[in-house]
């Protein structure tokens, strides 16, 4: 029997809304990590033939650069389109015990809204794929 093989893809495009503020860190190199937590929305027709609409949370984690950029110009309830991949992230708790989480490692991340012009603020840069 000849093994199948599969395409390789990991590719998430998510555009939702912040829920908390971003929260930046430094990884052990001094690498920029800022995580943020995602939630969107699905809406579909129920068996019943009614509307319904799902919402899920998922975490997702920029580096470098645009850590830093979404550090500075994110916030809860910042709308914005995520595109990355998936990775498992594995830690050991203070207990010792393994724990793992799935999260969207961010690879670009778009800004949906603009600050209002009497705030004075530059646009945020683009930064990470294509603009």
């Amino acid at each position: 029997m000849t093994e199948l093989k599969l395409p390789e893809i990991n590719r998430v495009l998510l555009s939702g809304r912040l829920t908390r503020d971003p929260d930046k860190r430094y990884s052990p190199d001094g690498t920029p990590v800022t995580g943020f937590s995602l939630a969107f929305h699905r809406h579909y027709r129920g068996r019943d033939g009614k509307l319904a609409e799902q919402t899920g949370y998922v975490n997702v984690v920029t580096t470098q650069r645009l850590a830093e950029v979404c550090a500075q110009y994110l916030h809860q309830g910042s709308a914005v389109l995520v595109e990355g991949s998936l990775q498992m992230r594995e830690w050991a708790s203070p207990q010792g015990e393994k724990q793992k989480r799935l999260e969207v490692r961010g690879e670009s991340v778009h800004f949906l809204e603009r600050k209002p012009a009497d705030e004075g603020a530059a646009e945020p840069p683009h930064v990470g794929g294509q603009p």
